[in-house]
């Protein structure tokens, strides 16, 4: 009896090793062999070697979301993105951004929220639930709500997968997806890219708005945080590095505005700026 459970054991661990990524191979050469025009056809050598590497974005799935993100975590940390090794500003930060995701929608997305060693005012997120927060917007926000106003906008944008939209589109718009889909390493090229440089759309900055108004409103924080931090960048003299990939600052207050008299609130949570200061500074020392 124990012989044919090893016997099925073992057959089990060389289906799920052989006969899996052979059906996602096959599929990938046969999407290329249908190709109806020759000038548009695939070069079929470079798809076969990469085998379940391809990754087709139109239906990702959590699980691979999240390993991506993860991959553009290890490149982002390769490159010049220093993040802190403090442990009570990280801990700050991620109890703060969990309980801003304990509302969310995506529940099979994990979050992870990190802190960046760097005095420019910015913030990003990437996919498959990473966060970023610069020490310097730690440092120029007045109070608790506004530094979770900032990191509930970033959570908006993994729970509308913007990133994966913006991603798609780069990656057609360069010539790097194919019918089959797109490389692995393509696809957390980007991703970096976009977290770093590229600025997002008006539609997906007043949808990551929207979304993270309403996290900050379920998890009990003031909602006039969000409207005075960004007030505050407006009215900054040098341009903070979160406008450039997050633009349409004096628009989009407005539109809060607008969201925040159709949904009051009257909490006060988080408004309080002695506390937080001295919070901060005693972690930032």
């Amino acid at each position: 009896m124990n012989n044919w459970k090893d016997y099925l054991t073992k057959y089990r661990l060389w289906r799920r090793r052989w006969i899996y990524p052979l059906i996602s191979l096959s599929v990938a050469i046969g999407l290329c062999l249908s190709t109806p025009l020759p000038g548009k056809a695939i070069d079929l050598l470079p798809l076969i070697f990469q085998g379940v590497q391809v990754i087709q974005l139109s239906n990702i799935s959590d699980r691979q979301e999240i390993e991506l993100g993860q991959q553009m975590n290890d490149e982002l940390r390769s490159q010049d993105v220093i993040i802190s090794s403090n442990t009570a500003i990280t801990r700050y930060v991620d109890q703060i951004g969990q309980k801003l995701v304990a509302n969310r929608d995506r529940r099979n997305i994990p979050y992870t929220f990190q802190v960046v060693e760097d005095d420019s005012v910015n913030a990003f997120a990437t996919m498959g639930g990473f966060v970023y927060v610069n020490t310097g917007l730690i440092k120029t926000a007045e109070n608790e709500s506004e530094l979770a106003s900032v990191i509930g906008h970033e959570i908006g944008h993994i729970e509308g997968k913007h990133a994966l939209k913006q991603i798609r589109q780069s990656a057609i718009a360069s010539g790097v997806a194919t019918l089959a889909g797109v490389d692995r390493n393509k696809i957390v090229g980007l991703g970096v890219e976009l977290a770093l440089k590229r600025p997002r759309s008006r539609q997906d900055e007043y949808d990551a708005d929207k979304r993270g108004l309403n996290l900050l409103t379920r998890a009990g924080y003031a909602q006039s945080g969000m409207v005075s931090f960004m007030q505050k960048l407006i009215s900054n003299r040098s341009v903070p590095t979160i406008l450039s990939t997050h633009p349409n600052s004096a628009d989009r207050v407005k539109a809060l505005q607008k969201l925040i008299a159709a949904k009051p609130s009257k909490s006060n949570l988080g408004l309080d700026t002695n506390t937080y200061k001295n919070t901060i500074r005693t972690y930032l020392r």
